[in-house]
């Protein structure tokens, strides 16, 4: 059985070259994720090498591509992978109308995590 210290995490994400943030919101919030959830792992790089405990974050910007997360565990044995990509951008603004709808009334400081009951 092999344990999850065998296996090097690793992100790409690709957006439209329009956007100013690099990382992304979302590499980032998933690199936090698994560090909070791996022992192994305390930070992240973004474009640059990686250490034995920190994850690779590598950003990309391609037009068009309106975003793409891929996230890599590579072993020796095996690789797992999961990648998300949207074709467009409608789940973004139905998001953004659905966290505007649950935002009406309120004061203070939320997250998506709220939007969505999580």
């Amino acid at each position: 059985m092999q344990d999850n210290t065998a296996y090097t995490v690793s992100l790409e994400e690709i957006h439209h070259t329009a956007k100013k943030d690099s990382p992304s919101g979302t590499a980032i919030s998933l690199a936090d994720q698994i560090i909070q959830s791996c022992a192994r792992y305390r930070s992240w790089t973004s474009n640059a090498p990686s250490t034995n405990d920190s994850i690779l974050i590598e950003s990309k910007r391609i037009d068009p591509a309106p975003g793409t997360h891929h996230v890599q565990w590579k072993s020796a044995i095996d690789d797992i992978e999961i990648i998300h990509t949207a074709h467009n951008r409608e789940g973004f603004a139905a998001g953004a109308v659905i966290a505007a709808e649950f935002l009406y009334g309120k004061k203070g400081v939320y997250t998506m995590k709220d939007v969505l009951g999580l």
